[in-house]
């Protein structure tokens, strides 16, 4: 069978993340996390579900490893734990017993050839610095720089790879407006504050990474959702425009040196959001600061968003021209399956932002497909979502995209977060009451793809 022909050097990864799947959340002094304090709060997370266990990584993070190596993986993202570093995230001294643990974890992968790739903040705030104003606050800017100073000097001369933040709308907006994510708050003014001061902390961290690790590659990842007009009517493309501007535009302008985007700054102020005149929580010297030049820029892919105005009456305007997704399109998350909407973001991100190295840093599905009566875990529809995406990024390189790597999201079903475990979207299964893992048939195709430089055709 035909394959697709990656370069030669492309990166072929899967990632995780800390809380999600690494348990131990009160040993070796590691400190409370917001994701511990909204998992204690009734009702936040399905059945009440937390982290303490999770895949109980920090205890068999050497055998997770050896998973990683039997499927070929060229690089491992991570998250650390900033509760483990810092326990109340102040203080001038580590916690010596939660470096050490990254440095097991980081000589583990190089001597198995894995290149790991770590990011330095998936959502696991410190609660005292929560107490204490968390991301809307300027405060948090100190203890921050104290942090990712202290991990890149530890990990540096192994390290090379650093993601700042993960997907700065979930914990702006998901965690601050809408309230479904840690803290749970809901208020559009404080997310617009945190998600300055994400953005500023990102850029003040870029230069701290570079002299503490020379020759280190340092990024940011965004979940990015490409907005298609559900119909050819000027409602539906003012729709589509807005939700662009609000997920993507509000992140990628500043990042790239143009600042907020002028029409969402109008918008906010119209609905009350801002004030009129400068930004409040911006200073001189922000905006310059938050597009600090980067070596890449992280893409986390999922689905596409469909958007119809509901500014009109549905009978005022035109018929749609992309309909809804019928169920069997969707993931159990009820993403939509549209894999060329990964090609469009690609190359969109190519021509409105330049040539800027890409990689998809997160890309997967949730499907709860379980071991059958043999023991085989034949879950067949995340290979066709595989296979579908990796088609789109190869469509992408084709035309010029300088997209440098892949990592499957994600490599153990895990913590999902505000889902807790009832929805699956590892290569690997994992029993979370024996911790047994099984590589699923998605795990044996990845293996495979990555084996020979693409998948099949």
């Amino acid at each position: 069978m035909s394959r697709l022909v990656f370069p030669t050097d492309f990166t072929w990864g899967a990632a995780t993340s800390s809380y999600q799947i690494e348990g131990a959340h009160d040993v070796d002094g590691r400190g409370p996390s917001i994701w511990d304090t909204f998992c204690r709060t009734p009702g936040k997370v399905v059945r009440g579900e937390n982290g303490d266990v999770a895949c109980d990584h920090y205890r068999r993070f050497s055998d997770d490893v050896a998973l990683m190596a039997q499927l070929g993986l060229g690089a491992y993202r991570f998250s650390i734990a900033w509760p483990r570093i810092f326990p109340t995230g102040l203080g001038k001294e580590p916690n010596a017993a939660g470096l050490d643990f990254y440095d097991r974890v980081v000589d583990a992968l190089l001597e198995t050839g894995i290149t790991p790739w770590a990011t330095l903040y998936h959502w696991d705030l410190p609660q005292p610095l929560q107490d204490a104003g968390g991301w809307p606050g300027r405060d948090i800017v100190a203890p921050w720089l104290r942090y990712v100073e202290a991990v890149a000097r530890r990990l540096g001369d192994r390290v090379q790879h650093f993601i700042t933040h993960n997907e700065p709308w979930v914990v702006c907006h998901l965690g601050h407006a809408i309230g479904e994510h840690a803290p749970g708050h809901r208020s559009f003014p404080q997310a617009l504050a945190a998600s300055h001061h994400v953005l500023l902390t990102h850029g003040l961290a870029v230069p701290v990474i570079r002299d503490a690790v020379p020759g280190a590659r340092v990024g940011i990842t965004l979940n990015l959702y490409p907005a298609v007009p559900a119909s050819p009517s000027d409602a539906d493309a003012d729709a589509a425009r807005w939700f662009d501007g609000y997920f993507n535009r509000w992140y990628l302008d500043p990042l790239a040196g143009r600042g907020y985007p002028s029409d969402m700054v109008a918008a906010y102020r119209d609905a009350g959001h801002l004030p009129d005149g400068p930004l409040p929580w911006v200073r001189d010297g922000d905006l310059a600061a938050i597009a600090a030049p980067t070596d890449f820029l992280g893409v986390n892919f999922y689905s596409r968003a469909i958007l119809r105005s509901d500014r009109i009456p549905e009978a005022e305007n035109l018929p749609r021209t992309v309909p809804e997704p019928p169920p069997e399109r969707c993931t159990d998350m009820g993403w939509e399956v549209w894999a060329p909407a990964l090609t469009d973001l690609l190359v969109r991100l190519r021509d409105d932002y330049g040539d800027q190295p890409l990689v998809i840093t997160e890309n997967g599905c949730a499907y709860a497909t379980g071991p059958d009566d043999t023991g085989r875990i034949r879950d067949e529809r995340r290979i066709a979502y595989f296979q579908q995406h990796l088609v789109a990024c190869h469509a992408a390189i084709e035309q010029g995209v300088p997209l440098v790597g892949y990592f499957a999201w994600s490599l153990l079903d895990n913590f999902e977060w505000a889902w807790g475990y009832a929805k699956r979207f590892g290569l690997i299964w994992v029993d979370f009451e024996t911790q047994e893992r099984v590589p699923k048939d998605s795990a044996r195709w990845y293996a495979d793809a990555i084996r020979c430089g693409g998948p099949p055709r």
